[in-house]
């Protein structure tokens, strides 16, 4: 098995996977799935694909789950869904195809990442007494939060290449990760490649509430995990977490210390670690 900090490990994780799609719009929703058991099912973040889970699908597999990682609409491998982008629209394709991906008699698990967390919280709740849990990953939706976002650098076509390059490895530096070391090449192939294919603005669908006013309709038991360096959260984990415990006072809230906002990718041992623990008490 290869590094999963090696680029041939996200090469040779693609090729093991079974690829599968569902509607998305006129053409189709692109979802890969490994491993066999109960099902988790891997929403990415903004500007992503199924790769933000490079180093945690073999983790997921290995403990015996099968892991479905979705391509959202518009992003990634996946085509264009219909207007109007929102919430409601993208979570709608994403729930059908859970739906289609699952027998009526499994219950899912849902983890789910930044702007996958606005996302997968809509998923969870019209998917109803099918989710097991939801598990929010440096989760956006919360509203109010810092302006990480003024000091990246904007990355146009016309950019030379090296440019380009210094660009992404800084924005990630500012808004991804702790440690600026972490920015290694798997990252920087892995945001190059999504960056290029992404159709959905993103962002303004993450600057919302809409988590915060779904949380409730969950059934399933909510979990939460962050990286305590996480920009999108800091000066506001207390009140997220006193939000959540209000509708679940069991619910299992994580906080790895020195990780940023890409928590399973810059410390993932402890990331799976943390996660399988969480699922495994669902």
């Amino acid at each position: 098995m290869t590094d999963s900090t090696d680029p041939a490990h996200l090469v040779a994780l693609d090729a093991r996977a079974l690829i599968v799609r569902t509607p998305c719009g006129d053409g189709s929703m692109v979802w890969r799935i490994w491993g066999e058991g109960e099902p988790v099912v891997l929403l990415h973040g903004g500007f992503g694909s199924w790769n933000h889970w490079v180093r945690n699908i073999d983790a997921l597999a290995g403990a015996g789950y099968r892991v479905i990682a979705a391509d959202m609409p518009g992003q990634g491998d996946s085509d264009d869904p219909p207007f109007p982008y929102d919430a409601d629209n993208l979570a709608e394709i994403v729930a059908d195809g859970v739906r289609r991906l699952t027998t009526e008699g499994e219950r899912v698990r849902l983890v789910c990442f930044s702007f996958g967390g606005v996302i997968g919280s809509v998923v969870a709740a019209l998917l109803g007494d099918r989710v097991k849990s939801f598990t929010g990953v440096g989760a956006a939706g919360f509203g109010k939060r810092g302006r990480v976002t003024e000091d990246m650098t904007r990355i146009t076509p016309d950019m030379p290449r090296d440019e380009q390059d210094a660009a992404y490895r800084r924005n990630m530096a500012i808004l991804m990760v702790a440690d600026p070391a972490n920015v290694d090449d798997l990252a920087m192939l892995i945001q190059r490649s999504n960056s290029e294919r992404n159709r959905i603005r993103s962002r303004p669908i993450s600057l919302t509430d809409k988590l915060s006013i779904t949380l409730p309709a969950i059934k399933g038991r909510i979990n939460l995990i962050w990286g305590d360096r996480d920009v999108t959260a800091i000066g506001y984990f207390e009140p997220r977490h006193a939000m959540v415990r209000a509708l679940q006072p069991d619910a299992q809230i994580a906080m790895l210390d020195g990780v940023g906002h890409w928590v399973q990718y810059e410390d993932a041992p402890r990331f799976n670690e943390t996660l399988l623990r969480f699922l495994a008490a669902d």
